[in-house]
């Protein structure tokens, strides 16, 4: 892969895997519209890429919430901070729908990207999703165990290409009550897990194609590829700032504009 195209789809996932916007939808339609994907043809993924990426975009979340989540460590070994341990018991609860979603749904799952007008279909579903925070108002400062499954659900929901993790997460935190800062906090840090797992799955297909360890790590370190994770981590931190600041000025609707404008030109285009 050229450098520049890796950096564009860093750029691409670092911006799109926080901001309401989906990244996988963004990526596959970015693939596409880079040449790296044929509509129609028998494409597999750069796993090696893929897997990389994740990286990118995982240290990017862990370097904002690194306070929040040293305190989720200390309270492993300190009684006294019930709430932290508790919040380390709903963030699980919250990965569940998710995984099941994804073993018995793998196979619409992965087939969904091969099609990029429904791609683009699911990313106007997703501009739908975001006008949620501007009809509900969450009370809770807490998020609790329905709120944790219901946006567990939403996470699990936007496993489909066009449909926005964070969106659909912070959507779901409000319908269960949760205020909207809360909900966007504990959003993020349901996305830790979240890419962690898809590196791991990523990486044991890697391996599959591989057949060693060593050699599926070592094919993820090349110059495009990092400087195309480099870009995702950057990027990444930036749309993280973004995204808080418009859940704290109640403006998180203003990206489902984009995602229609978005939608309907990919349907255009890919029809």
């Amino acid at each position: 892969m050229e450098i520049w195209k890796a950096i564009v789809v860093g750029i691409v996932q670092g911006l799109a895997e926080f901001l309401p916007v989906s990244s996988s939808g963004h990526i596959v339609l970015t693939q596409y519209l880079l040449g790296i994907r044929e509509v129609g043809s028998s494409h597999q993924p750069d796993l090696a890429f893929e897997v990389i990426l994740h990286i990118g975009t995982l240290v990017s979340v862990l370097i904002f919430f690194w306070p929040s989540l040293w305190r989720l460590v200390q309270s492993l070994y300190t009684p006294s901070m019930i709430e932290d341990r508790k919040m380390i018991m709903w963030l699980a609860i919250a990965t569940v729908p998710a995984v099941i979603a994804a073993l018995l749904f793998k196979d619409f799952f992965d087939s969904v990207p091969g099609n990029p007008f429904m791609v683009s279909s699911f990313l106007i579903l997703t501009g739908l999703i975001l006008f949620i925070p501007r009809l509900v108002k969450g009370r809770l400062e807490k998020v609790g165990l329905k709120s944790s499954v219901i946006m567990g659900i939403g996470q699990a929901f936007a496993i489909l290409p066009g449909v926005s993790r964070s969106g659909s997460t912070i959507a779901a935190g409000l319908v269960s009550g949760v205020k909207a800062e809360k909900a966007a906090v504990f959003s993020f840090l349901m996305s830790i897990p979240a890419i962690a797992g898809g590196f791991v799955l990523t990486m044991k297909d890697r391996i599959e194609e591989t057949g060693s360890f060593f050699e599926a790590l070592k094919s993820c370190f090349n110059t495009p590829y990092l400087a195309g994770a480099a870009a995702a981590a950057v990027v990444g931190l930036l749309a993280i700032y973004l995204v808080m600041g418009a859940v704290k000025r109640g403006k998180l609707e203003y990206f489902s504009y984009y995602c229609f404008a978005a939608g309907i030109a990919g349907m255009i285009y890919f029809q």
